[in-house]
């Protein structure tokens, strides 16, 4: 359950994280809101990791260091403002996070109606 939560606010962070980017291309204010949920998205990085490291499960480890090191390169390019790699590096990872937090959450049950 704790690996669900934590990939829940790492995605959303993720998705907010997109959406300031928007805020940082279109209005003065953006880059303190940026900023706030980059920070947001590290916290939450490292929930993720320490969610998977309780796991014990080699696979879920790898993944969430695979998004702590996306996400050092992310703040990296951000600081050196390469937009041209920092964009489509977080739609990576955004889809990464989305897709990882789809695997985790289990499929509803199908009930089958007897005809």
């Amino acid at each position: 359950m704790f690996l669900r939560i934590a990939l829940a606010a790492q995605t959303v962070a993720l998705l907010l994280q997109a959406v300031t980017a928007g805020l940082l291309l279109s209005s003065p204010g953006g880059r303190t809101a940026h900023s706030a949920t980059a920070i947001a998205v590290a916290v939450t990085v490292l929930l993720h990791l320490v969610a998977a490291l309780l796991t014990r499960q080699r696979g879920l480890i790898l993944s969430a260091v695979a998004m702590l090191v996306m996400t050092l390169a992310q703040m990296a390019l951000g600081i050196a403002h390469m937009k041209a790699l920092h964009v489509p590096l977080g739609v990576l990872m955004f889809g990464a996070s989305l897709l990882r937090f789809s695997r985790a959450w289990p499929a509803g049950r199908a009930t089958t109606a007897s005809a």
